[in-house]
C-alpha cells in the first residue's frame, strides 16, 4: 500500500510539473506572437555604459542594462547588440592629444571589446546564452564577425554582441549598428540614450527643448540632429530600417517597445 501511494504521488507530481511547463510554454508562445519587432538591434553607447562617472566601467549600469535586455529576450526576441567604447576612449577625442586618428580609432575599437566582454559575462552569469563577435581579429577573447554565423546564433536563441565597430577607422559605432542591422536583417534599431527621445536641442541643458514623437529620415538629416551621425541614418534610410530613440534608464522600455508600445522617438521613411 505504501509503495502504491508513493507511486501515485510521484505520478501526480510528474503530471503537475508537465502541466506547469505546458502552461509556461503556452504563455511564452502567446507573448512571442504579440512581439512587433522579432529581431531588434540595440545600440548602447559608451556614454550610457559609463553611468554617472562617464568614464570607465560602471558595474551597476551593466547589470541594469543586462536585466533590460533579458526582459526583452524572454519575450522570444532575437536580440543583437552593438556597443560603443566612449566610456574608455573615444577615437575622435584621442586624436586631439596628438595620436594619429587611425590609431585612435583602433584604440576605440578595442574599448568596445572590453565593454562587450563585460556585458557578455553578466548576461551569462544570469543564465542566458550570449556570444561576442568582433570586427577586428581577437580570437583569444571572442569570435570573429561572420554574418552567417551571427544569424545562426540569433536563430539558435543566443544574444549576440557586436564589438569592434565596423573594423575600420573613421566610422562610428552608430554606423556599425546600421551596418550590422542591415546585414542580419534586423527589424529595428533601438538607440539607447539618457533621454526619452529626439529633441531639437539638448534637453539636459535646455529646458525649452522640444521633443519629436516621430521624424522621417530626411527630416532628421535636414535638421542636423546629432543623436546619431548622418552616415548611420542614411544607411537606415536606404534599407528602410526604423530607428527608435528611447531612454534606457526607464525600466521596462525595451520590453514595451518590442510589444509595440509607443516609446521615445521613431525615425522612419
Amino acid at each position: 500500500m505504501i509503495e502504491e501511494k508513493q507511486e501515485r504521488q510521484e505520478k501526480d507530481n510528474k503530471e503537475k510539473v508537465e502541466r506547469e511547463e505546458a502552461n509556461q510554454k503556452n504563455s511564452n508562445d502567446k507573448e512571442t506572437a504579440k512581439i512587433k519587432f522579432k529581431r531588434p538591434l540595440i545600440k548602447l553607447s559608451g556614454e550610457i555604459l559609463g553611468g554617472e562617472r562617464k568614464f570607465g566601467l560602471e558595474p551597476s549600469v551593466f547589470y541594469k542594462i543586462a536585466d533590460e535586455i533579458i526582459d526583452g529576450y524572454n519575450l522570444g526576441a532575437e536580440i543583437a547588440i552593438v556597443v560603443g567604447g566612449g566610456n574608455i576612449i573615444r577615437g575622435i577625442t584621442a586624436e586631439k592629444t596628438g595620436i594619429d586618428r587611425t590609431t585612435a580609432d583602433y584604440m576605440g575599437m578595442l574599448a568596445t571589446i572590453i565593454n562587450a566582454l563585460f556585458l557578455q559575462e553578466i548576461i551569462e552569469k544570469k543564465g542566458y546564452p550570449c556570444r561576442v563577435m568582433s570586427a577586428i581579429h581577437t580570437p583569444a577573447v571572442c569570435e570573429p564577425y561572420i554574418r552567417r554565423r551571427a544569424i545562426r546564433h540569433l536563430e539558435k536563441g543566443r544574444i549576440v554582441i557586436f564589438a569592434g565597430g565596423t573594423g575600420n577607422p573613421y566610422f562610428s559605432t552608430d554606423t556599425a549598428a546600421s551596418l550590422r542591422a542591415s546585414e542580419i536583417k534586423a527589424d529595428v534599431i533601438l538607440k539607447a540614450t539618457k533621454v526619452d527621445g529626439v529633441y531639437d536641442s539638448d534637453p539636459l541643458t535646455n529646458k525649452e527643448a522640444v521633443k519629436f514623437d516621430e521624424l522621417t529620415y530626411a527630416e532628421f538629416l535636414r535638421l542636423g540632429l546629432k543623436i546619431m551621425d548622418a552616415t548611420s541614418v542614411t544607411l537606415c534610410m536606404e534599407k528602410k530600417i526604423p530607428i527608435i530613440v528611447f531612454n534606457i534608464n526607464q525600466e521596462g522600455n525595451i520590453r514595451k517597445i518590442l510589444l509595440g508600445e509607443k516609446i521615445g522617438t521613431v525615425v522612419h521613411a
